[in-house]
Order: C-alpha cells, then structure tokens, then sequence
C-alpha cells in the first residue's frame, strides 16, 4: 500500500503522525491566532495585576461578556468593524494587529523549522509570543512582567532539554546546561551594564517650570510633563530622591524652605524633612513646591535583566552577546532618529525590551550565521 488516504507516501510529511507537512502549517497558523487573542489578554491584564483567566473575556466599557461568534481571532474584529457589538465602544485596532501578527509569526517559524526540528519550531513560537507580549507592554507600562521574563528562563530551560539544537547541542543533557549558561550570561551581562549605567549616570536633575508642583503619591511621582513610578528610580538602599522645597505640604502638616530627601528602599523608608526623619510608608501624600529635584536613573530597568536571561535560557550565550550588541546599535538608530524627528527629547525614557526583542529575533533569522562567521575569521 503505497498511499495513506489516497495521498502519495511521498507527498506526505515525514514528521508527526506521518501527515501533510502544510496541514501542520495551517495548524500552526491557526494555533497563533489563538495565541495572539490570548497575548492580548496578557497585554492589558498583566501590567494592572488582574487574572488572565477570569473573568472571562469581556467589553471594558459595557462590562458585557464576549460571546465565542464575537471572540474570533481577526475575523470578529473585521466583521464587527473594530467595534464591541452590544455597546459599539471602539476595539482597539492592536487587537486584531496582535493576533495577525502571531498567527503570522507561528506560520513563518513552522515553514522555516518545522521540517527538520519541528519541537524546535514550536519553542521558537512561544519565545516570539513571549516577545510579542513584552514589546507591547514595555511600550506602553515601561515593565517586562516577570511572568514573561522569569516564566521564560524555565521554559527554555524545559525546551532546551526536548529540542537542544535550540542551543545547537545534540542531547538533552548538553542542551539543558547550554540551556543555564545562557540565562547566567546573558542576565549577568545586562546587569553589569546597569550597575556601570548607575554609577556613570545614575542621577538625573529634572527642572520644573515656575508655578508648577511636583506631587508623590503611594506609586508614583507627579512632574509636569507625567508620572514616574518608584519602581523606575528607587532599585538600590541608597537611590534617594532630593529636592529644596519652598513649600511642602503632607497631608496634615507644611513646611517652608526645607530640604527634602526621600529613599523608599531603606527599612523602613526614609523621608527626611530638614533635620526630621519619618517612615515615609506613613505619608501617602506629599506636594512641594520646587525649582528642580534631582531622581536616581538606571540605565536599564531590572525587568531587562532578566527578559536576556531568559533569551540566554532558550538561545544560548553566544544569542545573549549578539542581543545586547545589537539592540544597543538598534535602540540608538531609533532614538536618534526620533530625536531628529522632532518626536522626543534626549532626556525622554526609551523602552528597551522591544530593541531587544528585535535583536533576538534577528539571531534566530540569520544573525547566528553573521555571529559565527564574524568570529571565525
């Protein structure tokens, strides 16, 4: 019998279960749309530590739960016209870009491994899902969650010991200690550069425009020009916040002409009013009037730490030294150019998770062959 369902042996795939190669194509395209819908979850979930299963997909504006006919990848949105269907409230049209683009990226990794490593293929698909997910957020929160980053370093762990020519090894064993090399390396890498960013840069004098305040909140600092959230300026015990106020107001108390210096990571938290010293948990509010305040800065946020570690978990070393190469060369294009553009400043905040994302994905499609030709010469 030289045929299977009255298919030529030859015109099947000789993977998984013997099938069609391009039937495995059209389930992972369908398998990455899947994925896309649920990344979006993931995306405006995650960042406001809400639950990814419950409730259940729903329009934030009327609150009404999404029927399965309304919760189709791409195809809802398109025949809704990017629109809820009971309230009419607008869909943003990231939803339905997030869900091309998965199921795109899924089909294009299926094609480009999955004849010759197709455990691979997949592991590569979950790693470009996790980047999906991470470049939106980080674009708009300034945050990699560490379920993506650390949720990432196990699974490449997991993967590198089922496919280890992730890692370019041949058995589980090697694949799995290529596997934490990797993570250790390209963690380590990315924090050196923060602490060497910290001490060469670590502070940043921000000037505030007469007749503006600056306010403090439980999560965040209030300049004129937004908000700065602790978790971007208070990393180590001594990064502390210094301002001269004219004018300070607590929530029961003012002082005038007083130097203020606040440090949320010493035990307890520290703000000093002149020569007073309180627990700065105990004060939710705080308001000054100032010329200019002076905020600890990192040159990388500790999230990229991690995010490379878990790229070193599922690429190896050598992915973690190209990564940060490149993404260093990608990330000053585009803040030069957007600086020539007119469209930011020198002193405006640059996420660098996307860039580093990028970088990675450019090893797995062609830069590990660039890398390693460089090196050999």
């Amino acid at each position: 019998m030289d045929t299977f369902f009255g298919i030529p042996y030859e015109h099947l795939y000789d993977g998984p279960f013997r099938t069609p190669f391009h039937l495995w194509s059209i389930c992972f395209l369908l398998l990455g749309l899947i994925v896309g819908s649920f990344l979006n979850v993931v995306i405006y979930r995650v960042p406001l530590d809400l639950s990814t299963v419950t409730p259940p997909s729903h329009c934030p504006k009327c609150n009404t739960r999404i029927k399965l006919r309304h919760n189709l990848p791409v195809l809802s949105w398109l025949l809704l016209r990017g629109q809820c269907a009971y309230c009419g409230a607008p869909i943003p049209p990231r939803y339905v870009l997030v869900e091309a683009f998965t199921g795109l990226t899924f089909l294009g990794t299926w094609l480009a491994f999955g004849r010759s490593e197709p455990l691979m293929a997949l592991a590569l698909c979950i790693l470009f899902a996790g980047f999906i997910a991470a470049t939106a957020i980080d674009l708009e929160h300034y945050i990699i969650p560490d379920q993506i980053t650390v949720g990432g370093i196990f699974a490449g762990f997991v993967f590198c010991a089922l496919a280890p020519a992730l890692v370019g090894q041949a058995n589980a064993v090697n694949g799995m200690k290529f596997s934490a090399l990797g993570a250790v390396v390209g963690g380590g890498m990315v924090y050196a550069v923060l602490r060497g960013g910290k001490l060469l840069f670590g502070k940043q004098r921000v000037t505030i425009p007469d007749g503006s305040r600056i306010t403090f909140t439980e999560e965040a600092i209030h300049l004129p020009d937004g908000a700065v959230f602790y978790d971007e300026v208070f990393y180590r015990t001594s990064d502390t916040v210094i301002l001269e106020a004219k004018r300070l107001e607590l929530s029961d108390r003012c002082y005038w002409n007083q130097p203020v210096r606040l440090a949320l990571k010493q035990t307890p938290p520290l703000l000093q009013i002149g020569t007073e010293k309180f627990d700065a948990s105990q004060e939710p509010w705080m308001c000054a009037d100032t010329e200019k305040v002076t905020l600890p800065r990192e040159a990388m946020g500790f999230g990229d730490v991690k995010f490379m570690a878990g790229i070193g978990a599922f690429l190896g070393w050598q992915a973690t030294v190209f990564s940060l190469m490149a993404s260093a060369v990608l990330g000053s294009l585009v803040g030069v150019g957007l600086i020539v553009a007119g469209k930011r400043d020198w002193s405006t905040r640059l996420p660098y998770g996307p860039f580093i994302a990028a970088a990675a994905t450019l090893w797995v499609w062609g830069g590990k062959e660039w890398f390693f030709r460089l090196f050999a010469r």
